[in-house]
């Protein structure tokens, strides 16, 4: 079975063992990725429905591609300029397409679930608790606009008896005769 799938603005064409170079993708080697963008799927001469589709890979490791020389140049103007890239890549195993192994993230979700009631026994205290702390912040905040209030009535009125002078009309020169 083989698909097409699109990563990093790329589309791959895949099958389950083959080794392809990504762009960059997040973790570490040995972690596994899935990939959810597949455009199409098909096993020989038959297409089949995409819809759900993963395909399921493994990072084998975190490289650089290779090396990418730019160099700028005007000609006459003594301008010269090289610089060199090497493009981050990841290296990617697949390792399933399909169905077979979403099996196994369910069984990972289900895990959680069962530790579920205890974080929810944590959680009920802790929201007891915030409704207190967020009733004193409320009240000392209250308190404080009122003289921030005051100080800046009183910083208002300098302010505006420093514009008064610098709005005085300056003395008007005689205008200069043109000389035809």
């Amino acid at each position: 079975m083989f698909a097409i799938v699109r990563t990093g603005g790329k589309q791959y064409r895949v099958a389950a063992g083959d080794i392809i170079a990504v762009e960059k993708l997040a973790g570490e080697a040995g972690d596994s990725v899935t990939l959810d963008d597949v455009l199409l799927a098909g096993d020989g001469g038959e297409m089949k429905d995409v819809k759900g589709l993963t395909v399921a890979a493994e990072i084998v490791a975190q490289e650089k591609g290779e090396k990418v020389i730019i160099f700028k140049k005007r000609r006459r103007h003594n301008y010269r300029r090289k610089n060199g890239h090497r493009q981050q890549h990841t290296v990617l195993k697949i390792s399933a397409i399909g169905s077979a192994k979403k099996a196994a993230p369910k069984k990972a979700a289900a895990k959680p679930a069962e530790d579920k009631p205890a974080a929810e026994k944590k959680a009920a205290p802790a929201k007891k608790a915030a409704p207190a702390k967020k009733a004193a912040p409320a009240k000392k905040a209250a308190a404080k606009p009122a003289p921030k209030k005051a100080a800046a009535k009183t910083e208002a009125k300098p302010a505006a008896a420093k514009k008064a002078p610098a709005k005085k009309p300056a003395a008007k020169k005689p205008a200069a005769k043109k000389k035809d």
